[in-house]
């Protein structure tokens, strides 16, 4: 199934006629930000975490070059190598090298949203790599042929029933999958089939959290621990990571791990969080023969320089998504990329470029959820403002929005003749709506109403209504 951030308008239509999506999508919005809230309420000191996460997050940003050359350092120290890709094509051509250096038909892969980002699945697969997601809901996702819909929940989109429909197409024993709907048996049948995978694989590829400088580790956390048998069985094990992940130590590690998991699932921690430290040692009876860390930078070295800089600050917890009512009401895959939601908003025309994404920036309510619920700060609103302010500059959006948004321009730098004509749309709005209901439509703005309506206006502006407020409370 292909998607594409530049048909958003048509797929965000699709998405909220899809019934199923609908209900699935509910499900998950209460479960995520529910138990966000519950791990956030049960840590008092919480609102302090955030604020120490986010100045670790902008002090590693600030100290960029000099971290990544210590983490380097580290990674050769410990017998590993690193890689530096400074694009996509790069990143996959080092990993493809890699994998056929040691003759590898099968690789045992863990979620990573770098790989989907340089598109590594389909460049393997074209090589005569057998790669297989080792992931729960990447696993899924994998075998309906569909990008990931969530960055912590690849699956989240999917019911149970359409899980069990996968399995018994794909796996061997259809006839006993049929009517397979209980998730603990999902789960073991998948747990059966990937285990397979898991002793056969050549080479292992996973993400990467944080990378620690001073050590040269990569740190990965899963609920699943499907990173460790990626990591540890395969005689190679390979790391795909951005060049922002990188932090000082192990110290600032464990602030960052405590508002990571209440952010993303709502635990404390995640079930599993491994320490990666170079390949197997002496001694040492696991563990790979070879350690690579492939750093991508894909445009982040100019957006560090940028005004999307604090967008460089993230950590993949997905709680702005999971908070965001757009993405709450079409899901991930209307976004048509990698990142959806608001992160996506800024990452993807950013990444793709602006002409490639034309309207991501303006699927937003502006409400400032996304940032009050970052675990660092990200100021996503003011990142999604410019965005629209560098697509308007470039001329990409529509002919029609930018006639708007001169005409509104040239009434909002009248004030006076701006206020008559607010109170009279006003008014006119009034007596369009329905007498006690909502307002349904309106000329022009049809599209608007195609998925939504609006309380009945009150006939008065905003303005009209602060001041009786303030006459009153003289």
């Amino acid at each position: 199934m292909k998607f594409s951030p530049i048909e958003f308008r048509s797929q965000a239509e699709a998405a909220l006629r899809d019934d199923t999506l609908q209900a699935a999508l509910k499900r998950a919005r209460s479960g995520f930000v529910d138990k966000r809230a519950k791990a956030v309420a049960a840590l008092p000191e919480f609102e302090l975490l955030r604020a120490e996460a986010s100045a670790i997050r902008a002090d590693a940003l600030n100290r960029l070059p000099t971290l990544l050359e210590e983490f380097e350092a580290g990674v050769i120290a410990a017998g590993g190598q690193v890689h530096w890709a400074i694009d996509a094509a790069e990143a996959r051509k080092i990993v493809l090298d890699i994998a056929r250096c040691h003759e590898s038909c099968r690789i045992a892969k863990g979620k990573s949203m770098v790989a989907e980002e340089i598109g590594l699945n389909p460049a393997l697969e074209d090589a005569g790599i057998n790669v297989v997601e080792t992931d729960l809901g990447e696993y899924i996702i994998q075998l309906a042929q569909e990008p990931p819909s969530h960055i912590v929940a690849p699956a989240i989109h999917k019911t149970r029933e359409q899980v069990a429909a996968l399995f018994a197409r794909h796996h061997e024993r259809a006839e006993l999958l049929t009517e397979l709907t209980g998730i603990p048996e999902l789960v073991d049948e998948a747990r059966r089939v990937l285990r397979e995978t898991f002793l056969s694989a050549d080479v292992g590829i996973t993400g990467a959290n944080f990378l620690v400088a001073d050590s040269g580790s990569t740190v990965l956390v899963t609920n699943e621990g499907n990173g460790d048998l990626c990591s540890t069985l395969p005689k190679t094990h390979i790391v795909l990571a951005g060049i922002e992940k990188v932090v000082p130590s192990m110290t600032e590690v464990s602030t960052l791990l405590r508002v990571l998991a209440r952010s993303a699932t709502g635990q404390p921690l995640t079930t599993y969080t491994s320490v990666f430290t170079g390949p197997r040692r002496a001694g040492e009876d696991f563990g790979p023969e070879e350690f690579h860390v492939v750093l991508v930078d894909n445009g982040r070295a100019a957006m560090l320089g940028s005004e999307f800089r604090d967008m460089l600050r993230c950590i993949r917890c997905g709680a702005c998504m999971n908070h965001c009512p757009v993405y709450g009401a079409i899901g991930g895959h209307a976004y048509g990329w990698v990142y959806p939601g608001p992160m996506g908003q800024v990452l993807t025309p950013w990444l793709l470029g602006p002409e490639r994404a034309p309207d991501l920036a303006h699927a937003c309510t502006m409400n400032g959820h996304c940032a009050q619920v970052c675990p660092v700060g990200i100021p996503l609103p003011d990142l999604i403002r410019a965005m629209r302010v560098r697509e308007h500059e470039s001329h990409v959006n529509h002919v029609a929005e930018r006639w708007v948004f001169r005409q509104w321009a040239w009434w909002a730098k009248r004030p006076r003749l701006y206020g008559w004509a607010l109170r009279k749309k006003a008014r006119w709005l009034r007596r369009l709506a329905r007498p006690g209901g909502a307002l349904r439509k309106l000329p022009v703005w049809s599209g608007w109403f195609r998925s939504r309506d609006l309380p009945t206006p009150q006939g008065r502006t905003l303005r009209d209504l602060m001041r009786e407020k303030l006459r009153g409370s003289q």
